[in-house]
C-alpha cells in the first residue's frame, strides 16, 4: 500500500487515508455529477422518488450533490469495515487500522482467524452492515418531503448503492466477503491451507472474467478491481502456505550458522568488499570486528546496496565501517520462522542477523526461507538437520 496519514478514530480504530483515496474521490463525485440525470430518472422510476430532474441538474448542483454522495459512499465503506473489525475485535483479534483507498476500504487484521465459524462471521458482518446502510438511507429518504430533491437524490442514491455493494462484496471471489465467507465453508471439511488455495483458485478465475468483462466494456474500475483480486489472492494463499509449511520450525532450523558465514572486518575497503561479492556470490556480510580483549565483536551490516553508494573511482578510499549499516535488525534462533518472514518483509530487507545472548549464531535470508519452503513443497517435512545452508 502506497502512504496514508491518519484523519481520526472510532471505537479505538485509526481511520486512515490513503494516498489513492484522493484521486478517487473527486473522480466518483464527478462521475456522480454527470450522471445525476440518468440516475435520478432511475431513482423515480423504481422508487418513485418524485425527484424533479430540472431542479438538480442546473448549475453547480450535480457536482454538489455528487460529491456529497461520494462523501457518503465512503461513509458507508468505513462503517462496511467496522462490521469486519468490531465483530473480529469481540474474538480477540486487533484491528491495526482501517484504511481508504482506490478500490474502497481495508480493515487491517493482526492476524486472520484459522476458525471458520469466525472467519465467516467476521466476512459476513461487513456485507450485513452495508444492508443496514441502505435500509438506513431508504428509511430517511422516505422521511424527508418530495420538495427536498437533493436530499431525496442523494439518500435513494446512497440506499440502492449500499445494498449493491453488499451483494457484489460477496462474489466468492478470494479475498473479497464473498471469497472469506467460501473459505471459511470450505475450511470446514480440509485443512486451513487447502481450503485457502481452493478459495484462491476461485477468486483468481473470477478475477480473470471480471478483467475481461472490463476490457469488453471499457471499464477502467473493473479491470482495476480484477487486478487487485488476483495480486490478492496469490499473495495470501502463498502467505497461509508459508504459515502452514513453517509451523513448529524456528530461525535455528533454517539460518546459515556462524560457522559458515562469510564475514568481513571494518577496515576493508569497499572495493576489496565488492570483489568478494563478485567472487563469493554473496550479497551481504556480517562486520566483525576483533579486539584482543573482548574477542570478535559484531559491529555491523554491510550490504551491496551500501557498496553501490560509493562511486567506483573512490571505493579503495572508504572502508566498509563508513558504508556499514550500525542499526542493526536481529533475531533470536528460538523465534519461529514466520515471525522472521514478516520482519523481513516489514522492514524491506533480505537478511536477519541472528543473535543469541549478544553473540552472533547465524544469518537467516530470504533465500534460506525459499530454499526452506521449496523442500517443504517437494517432500512435506522439514528435517531441519538436512537443510542445505545458504547465506545470500
Amino acid at each position: 500500500m502506497p502512504r496514508s496519514f491518519r484523519i481520526g478514530s472510532l471505537f479505538g480504530i485509526p481511520i486512515k487515508l490513503d494516498l489513492t483515496f484522493l484521486l478517487v474521490l473527486p473522480l466518483f463525485a464527478y462521475l456522480i455529477g454527470e450522471q445525476i440525470g440518468d440516475v435520478a430518472n432511475l431513482l423515480n422510476s423504481g422508487l418513485a422518488a418524485g425527484i424533479d430532474v430540472a431542479a438538480i441538474t442546473s448549475g453547480t448542483t450535480p457536482w454538489i450533490l455528487g460529491l456529497t454522495a461520494a462523501i457518503g459512499l465512503f461513509v458507508g465503506v468505513v462503517l462496511h469495515e467496522l462490521g469486519h473489525s468490531l465483530t473480529a475485535q469481540r474474538y480477540g483479534f486487533p484491528i491495526d487500522s482501517i484504511t481508504l483507498w482506490l478500490f474502497g476500504g481495508i480493515a487491517a487484521l493482526s492476524e486472520m482467524p484459522e476458525d471458520w465459524r469466525q472467519e465467516f462471521t467476521i466476512a459476513i458482518a461487513g456485507p450485513i452492515v452495508s444492508v443496514l446502510v441502505g435500509v438506513g438511507s431508504y428509511a430517511l429518504f422516505l422521511a424527508v418531503p418530495e420538495s427536498f430533491d437533493g436530499a431525496r437524490f442523494v439518500l435513494g442514491y446512497l440506499a440502492i448503492l449500499n445494498v449493491v455493494l453488499a451483494v457484489f462484496n460477496m462474489v466468492p471471489a478470494f479475498p473479497m466477503d464473498g471469497g472469506r465467507v467460501l473459505r471459511a465453508f470450505l475450511a470446514r471439511s480440509r485443512p486451513y491451507a487447502t481450503a485457502t488455495q481452493q478459495a484462491a483458485s476461485v477468486g483468481k478465475l473470477l478475477a480473470v472474467v471480471m478483467g475481461l468483462i472490463g476490457l469488453l466494456q471499457f471499464s477502467i474500475i473493473f479491470i482495476g478491481v480484477a487486478f487487485f483480486v488476483y495480486i490478492a489472492a496469490s499473495s495470501e494463499a502463498q502467505q497461509v502456505t508459508m504459515k502452514a509449511a513453517f509451523q513448529d520450525v524456528t530461525v535455528g532450523d533454517i539460518m546459515t550458522p556462524a560457522g559458515d558465514l562469510h564475514t568481513v572486518e571494518p577496515e576493508t575497503t569497499v572495493a576489496e568488499l565488492v570483489q568478494r561479492m563478485f567472487t563469493e556470490r554473496h550479497t551481504g556480510y556480517p562486520v566483525i570486528d576483533t579486539d584482543a580483549f573482548e574477542g570478535e565483536r559484531l559491529v555491523g551490516l554491510v550490504t551491496l546496496t551500501d557498496a553501490r553508494e560509493v562511486d567506483p573511482v573512490e571505493r579503495d578510499a572508504f572502508t566498509v565501517d563508513e558504508v556499514m549499516t550500525t542499526d542493526l535488525k536481529t533475531i533470536t534462533p528460538d523465534s519461529d520462522a514466520m515471525t522472521a518472514i514478516e520482519e523481513m518483509r516489514e522492514n524491506d530487507i533480505g537478511r536477519l542477523l541472528v543473535v543469541e545472548d549478544g553473540d552472533l549464531v547465524g544469518l537467516i535470508s530470504r533465500s534460506d526461507v525459499m530454499t526452506a519452503f521449496d523442500i517443504v513443497q517437494k517432500s512435506g517435512a522439514v528435517n531441519p538437520g538436512g537443510l542445505p545452508r545458504t547465506a545470500n
